[in-house]
């Protein structure tokens, strides 16, 4: 089977969950925009503080605002005392509400605005009353343009959909997030045609729709909207009760992480567990979405939890920290750790052997001095990260400059040269690939950072859930891993994070 037919078995249900999203975002966004399009064409001062919002949500970026729901949600759940869910669906579809309002908001004050007076006039003439003239007459005339309105906002809604995959709701954007980390570029290509073709799709029936409004051709617009309901519950085939036990498995953004979520959906299938998965998650995303129930299980890694979420800065032993790191999840979230699988996945500054060779560096003490004439590239998430913070503490690293970048990018950037050292990581295959020596650390800044597998509240009990992933645990050494992970990450003969998910249950079973 071609990339690229494989990649597209993956869209029918992450399609369910994106039209879901979307049509909810718009629907929502009418409910809103509709009212108000009608009081702002009565009062100026509401139009202009109406639309003057809108505007200013245009101006935020999408996925800026996508983040800003998570914070204020979890704010707004802790004050109530919880119940409010700050990951996945809600966040997304208040997120996509704001940016479906203006053009639907515009269009019906403009349309309603510049309604001809004499008409306005005539029906006041005949006594109608001012519900009467808004159904019988002004909405009949500002239909066609409040349609091009609403054509306008569920393009945008099903293109910024895609950007859900950040705050952990399903959506095609997870091909496309996945797709760019693993250079899978029909993974990419299949989730960037699918949301083009759904919002084609979905546009040229709206237009169907605008047309017959226009025309007066009542039968058109009801053969569209039959069309269109029709298409929306097919869409939602996949998403409907299958009488399965259906399970989430969580993964961070980059391939280790896409690797292991498919071993452990893996393992839950054959226990009789539906499985589906949020990938692309952030640290501190991942493991809320784990408290919340958002997810069901996944691996993270000792030293994230250790700083990020429990603030500790003191760096004991690797068992120390993984012992320490059960008693707190359970005593404070009631999530069970069930142990490391086997190997670590540290921080670990790495830089090219040629260039590590000729500037006699082997430490990070030795970088301290020669950093000012260095660039640093790193992912995403580290210049922000406690980890970043402790190491700067420890060794003081004033760089040229400093650079983030998507994991696999960053791994080009080192090749090309755009930066000397990078913050690699240490069960990363690439490292040997492209032949990169890695600093130590003498002052022991970065703590441990072993592979865990937790599961969330609901499921730590449950015998049959942790019957079928207990196995992992312990059974994964870091030289499996890193093949695995070269396989996904390689130029040439690249596979799938499921074909190399597959590739690693192989050898475990041996």
């Amino acid at each position: 089977m071609s990339p690229f037919l494989e990649a597209m078995q993956r869209v029918p249900d992450l399609l369910a969950a994106h039209l879901l999203l979307a049509a909810s975002a718009l629907v929502l966004g009418l409910v809103i925009s509709l009212p108000l399009a009608i009081w702002s064409a009565r009062r100026p001062l509401v139009a202009r503080a109406a639309l003057g919002f809108a505007s200013l949500v245009q101006t935020i970026p999408s996925l800026a605002l996508l983040a800003l729901f998570y914070p204020l949600l979890l704010s707004l759940s802790a004050l109530v005392g919880g119940g409010i869910p700050a990951l996945g669906f809600l966040p997304s579809v208040l997120a996509l509400t704001l940016y479906a309002i203006l053009p639907i908001l515009r269009n019906g004050v403009t349309g309603l605005a510049n309604l001809d007076p004499a008409v306005i006039e005539a029906a006041d003439g005949v006594g109608m009353t001012g519900w009467q003239k808004l159904i019988m007459v002004e909405a009949p005339l500002v239909s066609p343009v409040l349609m091009a309105g609403i054509r306008t906002a569920a393009v945008w809604t099903i293109g910024a959909a895609t950007l859900s995959t950040t705050v952990g709701q399903p959506s095609l954007g997870d091909m496309i997030f996945a797709g760019l980390q693993t250079q899978n570029w029909a993974l990419v290509l299949a989730g960037c045609l699918s949301a083009a073709l759904l919002a084609l799709s979905v546009d040229a029936l709206l237009g169907v729709v605008e047309h017959g409004i226009a025309e007066r051709k009542r039968g058109r617009v009801i053969v569209a909207l039959v069309v269109l309901a029709i298409g929306v519950l097919a869409a939602l085939a996949p998403a409907m009760p299958t009488g399965q036990k259906t399970v989430t498995v969580g993964a961070k953004g980059f391939g280790e992480q896409y690797i292991l979520a498919r071993l452990i959906g893996h393992r839950l299938e054959r226990a009789g567990y539906r499985v589906q998965y949020r990938e692309g998650l952030g640290s501190a995303v991942v493991f809320g979405a784990l408290v919340g129930g958002d997810i069901d299980v996944y691996v993270d890694y000792s030293g994230t939890i250790w700083t990020n979420e429990m603030k500790r800065q003191d760096v004991p032993p690797r068992p120390d920290i993984v012992r320490g790191i059960g008693a707190w999840a359970a005593k404070t979230h009631g999530i069970k750790l069930l142990g490391p699988l086997g190997f670590e996945n540290a921080y670990a500054f790495a830089m090219r052997e040629s260039e590590a060779t000729k500037r006699g560096i082997k430490s990070l003490d030795d970088l301290v001095a020669q950093a000012p004439a260095l660039k640093l590239g790193s992912d995403l998430e580290f210049l922000e990260r406690p980890e970043w913070a402790a190491v700067k503490r420890s060794y003081p690293l004033k760089f040229k400059a400093a650079q983030a970048y998507n994991p696999t990018f960053m791994y080009r950037a080192i090749e090309s040269g755009q930066a000397d050292v990078i913050s690699a990581f240490s069960s990363d295959g690439r490292i040997a690939a492209q032949k990169l020596t890695v600093l130590s650390d003498p002052k022991g800044a970065i703590p441990g950072y072993d592979a865990i597998l937790m599961v969330t509240r609901g499921h730590a009990d449950d015998a049959d859930f942790i019957g079928a992933i207990q196995p992992l645990v312990g059974a994964i050494p870091v030289d499996l891993m890193r093949e695995a992970n070269y396989m996904v990450d390689r130029d040439k003969d690249k596979v799938s994070p499921e074909q190399a998910a597959r590739w690693l249950e192989g050898k475990l079973r041996r």
